[in-house]
């Protein structure tokens, strides 16, 4: 039994791929039309359908506001109980079926028409109501659904939901959408904080640890200890960084050193430390610490110290 199921699961994997790969073939000019159409439209993108193809058009909107596009969802069967009042007259509207002969599609398509709004349609039927009417119209059309008894819409809405993504990658790149842009419409989750937190955002809640180069190895251990992040920055009298100290440091001095009395931080110091200005994203010094194989950053802006950055800290905030 469990190799039965097993074999069924990668039957519909199969087919659902290979509904995926036969839209090459329908990405032609028709597709280039539709995303022009809406990127040089002065309103929004309203989407529509009915049944799997309504859930289908709400993760597309979605996908579509989060990469630029305003758009907006409309259930073509609340559509012709008064929400047809949603579209503006500069919107494009995109409507999605498999059959294109749903009765509220046929009911909904004239009276878009008749508005003067640019109709798309992504169809399953290329001789439907819906694709005749549309003035461009994108093929979704699939050979089998993944369904055993060739009904449930599986490989048809997964085909649908790949043409509305390769519409909404294509606009993003049309319009030059950015990593910052992506930031200003995902500033939640650790996913936001990847793209907007700053090393200036996090190092201010740590504590500052750093001694001058004269400063007696009792010093530095208690800096390392009080301070609790397991390193201390080496600063002149000007606060200028000039070396700093690790609790590996001081573990691999005291194997070479049999006489501790008289050292000072001068002589256990590492030079040239790895530092990050405080305006730099969090997930670069991430980059950079794992770069270097380090736990920590010395943060400082023209030369001054100004604190630590820690792995811990980056953990904390789900940037790793």
């Amino acid at each position: 039994m469990s190799s039965s199921i097993i074999q069924k699961a990668l039957r519909t994997i199969a087919l659902e791929a290979s509904s995926i790969k036969g839209l090459e073939a329908f990405i032609d000019e028709g597709f280039e039309k539709a995303v022009q159409t809406i990127y040089q439209s002065k309103g929004r993108l309203v989407v529509s359908g009915i049944g799997k193809s309504a859930i289908v058009a709400q993760k597309i909107v979605a996908t579509f506001n989060s990469t630029g596009t305003p758009s907006l969802f409309m259930h073509a069967a609340d559509a012709i109980h008064g929400d047809l009042g949603m579209i503006q007259k500069d919107d494009v509207v995109l409507i999605i079926s498999k059959s294109g002969e749903s009765p509220e599609i046929k009911v909904l398509v004239p009276l878009i028409k008749n508005f003067g709004n640019k109709l798309i349609g992504i169809i399953g039927n290329m001789e439907s109501f819906l694709a005749v009417q549309s003035d461009i119209v994108l093929n979704t059309t699939v050979s089998k659904e993944a369904c055993p008894n060739n009904l449930a819409p599986t490989s048809s809405t997964t085909a649908q939901m790949v043409m509305g993504d390769a519409l909404a990658v294509s606009l993003m790149e049309l319009s030059g959408f950015s990593d910052e842009d992506f930031a200003k419409y995902h500033p939640g989750g650790n996913l936001g904080k990847r793209l907007y937190l700053r090393v200036e955002d996090i190092y201010l809640n740590n504590q500052k640890p750093k001694v001058l180069s004269t400063a007696s190895l009792k010093q530095v251990i208690v800096e390392i200890t009080e301070k609790r992040l397991g390193v201390t920055a080496v600063v002149d009298a000007n606060n200028k960084v000039v070396g700093i100290i690790t609790d590996g440091d001081l573990r691999r001095m005291l194997e070479k050193s049999s006489n501790i009395e008289n050292i000072t931080a001068n002589e256990i110091l590492s030079i040239n430390p790895k530092t990050i200005e405080p305006d730099i994203l969090a997930v670069q010094a991430l980059d950079l610490m794992r770069k270097h194989d380090i736990s920590q950053l010395i943060v400082e802006s023209k030369g001054e110290y100004l604190g630590i950055l820690h792995l811990h800290d980056l953990i904390r905030e789900g940037i790793i």
